[in-house]
């Protein structure tokens, strides 16, 4: 029996309130960070045929996402913490959404060395993963070219967050800020350029970041 619309909205909400337990998921009305979350999807321009939520921990944006927006779209949810990933396949299994999740608990680096998953995806979301430029190492290696990195951004973070200069050693260009319901985004695109040395070793990116 497939869930009503509410039902499932209901579902979504009792997760996320869990995430929340849990200590995963900040203050403020669940109702709150579903909107925030849904930027994410009105941010491109139709739904990705393959997705990675980077650093899913949480269940944002990669849960509302899953429920909410695209009913077809196939996901990889990756996390570094097995605490986290345990809360996802679990709320995954809740959801009824097992058919079309992976979930991973690995560390980013590995995760874009991984054949399986390397240039595989139209789409990487990353909610509070990693400063501005690990964030670009880790998850560029993931991207087909073409595909999308959509960056949630602090409001009153710095205007050179993204410089393209550098973003191109990642293989990213800068394509637009999305700013909408408090939310700040990046979207970045992956161009054709190689990219092969990157990620670095575990823990490299952050050490010795490209910015």
């Amino acid at each position: 029996v497939t869930e009503s619309g509410d039902d499932a909205s209901s579902t979504l909400f009792e997760v996320l309130e869990r995430s929340r337990s849990l200590g995963f998921l900040g203050p403020g009305p669940i109702e709150t960070h579903v909107s925030h979350a849904l930027v994410f999807g009105r941010a491109t321009a139709g739904a990705p045929s393959r997705a990675l939520d980077l650093g899913a921990g949480g269940g944002l944006p990669g849960l509302v996402l899953l429920c909410e927006m695209w009913p077809s779209t196939e996901w990889v949810f990756v996390d570094s913490q097995q605490k986290r990933t345990t809360f996802l396949s679990e709320s995954v299994e809740v959801l009824g959404q097992s058919d079309r999740v992976t979930v991973v608990t690995e560390r980013a680096e590995l995760v874009g060395r991984d054949p399986k998953f390397r240039g595989g995806f139209d789409l990487v979301v990353a909610r509070s993963f990693a400063a501005p430029a690990v964030t670009a190492e880790c998850a560029a290696p993931l991207l087909r070219p073409g595909g999308l990195l959509l960056v949630s951004d602090p409001p009153d973070g710095p205007a050179d967050r993204w410089p393209g200069n550098r973003l191109s050693l990642a293989g990213l260009e800068p394509m637009d800020t999305v700013v909408e319901d408090g939310v700040h985004l990046s979207v970045l695109k992956r161009d054709d350029s190689a990219i092969d040395r990157l990620p670095r070793r575990v823990g490299i990116p952050s050490k010795r970041p490209l910015w």
